[in-house]
């Protein structure tokens, strides 16, 4: 295992799943600090990233999971769960927050909602993938996809501390319900748009 490729797979994690930081602190910023919320959240963001690993191995190996013309309309995913988000917080626009943060032990996403958000944001990803991998090989691949799970490690304890830090904290748990709907339709809206869904 030569630390050039090393190198090369933590700079291709980095590179392609920067945007993860920030919808992430989002998902642990709904939490509210409660740890049962925070592990869904991880489980959610591997989960997600497994089926995006696995898309790409697969393809890697010769028989494409995904085709380059339904990869687009994964945008329809976030922006679906952030219309469904802001519905909810409009809904609940009136609830008491103390009283909804004091009985809900259970705040934050579902994992599943997580690994959706996770695979629709990184379907443009197995596309980068798919050649890397090939290339590499079986032994090359093994690293990429260690190296990948880790950084999804590091990336989750990243985006948690950012969540947690007060200033920041206090902001997503007053405006979470807000910012929440906001970035997942953008997620889908630019998915969407860059993939050239519906001919736009």
């Amino acid at each position: 295992m030569s630390l050039s490729l090393l190198g090369q797979a933590a700079g291709m994690f980095a590179v392609t799943n920067i945007d993860d930081l920030l919808v992430l602190a989002v998902f642990f910023g709904q939490t509210r600090g409660h740890k049962a919320g925070a592990w869904r959240v991880i489980a959610g963001q591997y989960l997600g990233f497994v089926a995006i690993l696995a898309a790409a191995i697969i393809g890697a190996l010769g028989a494409g999971l995904l085709s380059e013309t339904v990869i687009p309309y994964l945008g329809l995913v976030p922006l679906a769960l952030g219309i469904r988000a802001a519905v909810n917080a409009w809904r609940h626009r009136n609830d008491p927050d103390d009283n909804a943060d004091s009985q809900n032990h259970n705040a934050g996403p579902a994992a599943l909602h997580v690994a959706a958000v996770t695979f629709a944001n990184g379907g443009d990803n197995i596309g980068v993938y798919v050649p890397v991998f090939t290339v590499a090989g079986t032994s090359g691949m093994t690293v990429y996809v260690i190296v990948f799970l880790i950084g999804v490690a590091i990336w989750c304890a990243a985006s948690w501390l950012l969540a947690t830090r007060p200033l920041i904290a206090r902001t997503l748990s007053r405006w979470g319900h807000i910012i929440l709907p906001i970035v997942l339709i953008g997620i889908g809206l630019t998915i969407l748009i860059e993939g050239g869904a519906f001919g736009l």
